[in-house]
């Protein structure tokens, strides 16, 4: 048998299939924004490492024949390339053998990749997205409380406006709500073909409006040591830092809290959901504190209304326990967050370069090169991915606190 050499490009080939399969969260985000760069690039210049995204801007409803004209303003995010990878040492003989018998080293290779590019895009859900549900340390393993975590997350994401009809809500559980939610649906009505699937596979099947995955990278949230009900806060107070009595405890970035009669509202109408609005902290605070970072801002008026009023004279209220820790899983819109994974210069042949290739599939990106250790007969290839994650719309997403 003609054994087959083993090149850059084979490798890349090979690995990129990999690299998409082992990515759960990553899979289900919108991928639009790569293009920034490559575009650019291409017409001759680039955008840097940074890129910032423009989200649409909004307008209130005019009663009436008098025209009213509305300002326009437009808010944008930043999205900030890093890059990564992993690198492998193959001896000469190895390096003279068919691929299929490195195939186990390059997906190993793939694991640590793809698991930091779902880490930190999970760590970016817990801590930009403010809505939040569930019950810390309780698993929903009967069917009323796992059909109830399922029709809450999605009752959330109807309040804030998310798309239905596009099918591209997903869910991202940890293995343990993954395992509990399978018990729970167990007594449920499915479909034959559902139940195998499930049943074949041990991960819950798309279903209720929503394409569920399992992640071991579900990020957990540890709150400070302020006790749940906060300090103090006037009336009549709004933006993205809300003044308050002074803290007797800490409270950590991610942590999300609520403030008592101020209740979120849909996007469109600007009519109340009935729901308190939730805000995640945006900083790490000591104690002695006496402004509370939020995001999103506390807007009560205008195009950009997201509550039905400003702060009542009461204290604000923090999600969970003091010191206790949660579950991040997430259940979101498709456009809630963003991935860019974009090509990378590549080096020329010659001077210490024996061979590189770039390969794209399905919008990931790898490059391979190969480089030789003359004094140990080694041949190494690194194989590098320059991503980004951004929160573009957090406000289609809400997490599963378990």
């Amino acid at each position: 048998m003609t054994n087959t050499a083993v090149t850059c490009s084979i490798v890349a080939k090979e690995a990129l299939p990999i690299l998409a399969n082992m990515l759960s969260f990553a899979s289900n985000v919108n991928r639009d924004f790569e293009s920034e760069f490559t575009s650019n690039v291409s017409r001759g210049y680039t955008t840097g490492q940074t890129i910032n995204i423009k989200r649409p801007p909004r307008y209130t409803y005019r009663a009436g024949r008098v025209a009213v004209p509305q300002a326009t303003t437009e808010t944008s995010i930043p999205l900030t390339l890093s890059q990564g990878g992993c690198d492998l040492n193959f001896t000469s003989l190895e390096r003279t053998l068919s691929f299929n018998k490195l195939e186990d080293k390059v997906a190993a290779a793939m694991e640590p990749v793809a698991n930091e590019i779902d880490r930190q895009g999970l760590q970016l859900a817990r801590l930009s997205t403010f809505n939040t549900i569930g019950t810390p340390g309780t698993l929903p393993t009967t069917q009323a409380l796992a059909l109830a975590a399922v029709t809450g997350v999605n009752q959330r994401l109807d309040e804030m406006g998310a798309p239905r009809k596009d099918k591209r809500r997903a869910f991202i559980m940890n293995p343990a709500l993954n395992g509990a939610t399978l018990q729970g649906f167990a007594g449920m009505f499915n479909g034959q073909q559902t139940l195998t699937k499930q049943f074949e596979s041990g991960v819950m099947v798309d279903s209720l409006g929503l394409a569920y995955a399992m992640g071991q990278n579900v990020d957990v949230h540890t709150n400070g040591t302020q006790a749940v009900t906060g300090t103090a806060v006037a009336a009549g107070l709004s933006g993205s830092s809300i003044a308050c009595a002074a803290l007797t405890g800490t409270i950590t970035r991610g942590t999300k809290i609520s403030f008592p009669g101020v209740f979120a509202v849909n996007p469109q109408s600007r009519q109340s959901t009935g729901t308190l609005a939730q805000f995640v902290v945006t900083a790490d605070l000591l104690a002695g504190a006496t402004a509370l970072p939020i995001s999103p801002a506390l807007t009560p008026s205008g195009a950009f209304q997201n509550v039905s009023n400003a702060t009542t004279a009461a204290n604000f209220t923090i999600f969970g326990t003091a010191s206790g820790a949660y579950n991040a899983n997430v259940a979101y819109h498709k456009d809630a967050f963003t991935l860019a994974m974009v090509p990378m210069w590549a080096p020329p042949g010659g001077k210490g370069v024996i061979d590189v290739a770039q390969e794209t599939y399905k919008g990931f990106t790898i490059k391979v090169t190969e480089f030789y250790d003359g004094i140990n007969d080694n041949s190494i290839m690194r194989l590098d991915v320059l991503f980004g994650w951004a929160a573009c719309y957090p406000e289609l997403a809400c997490l599963y606190a378990t």
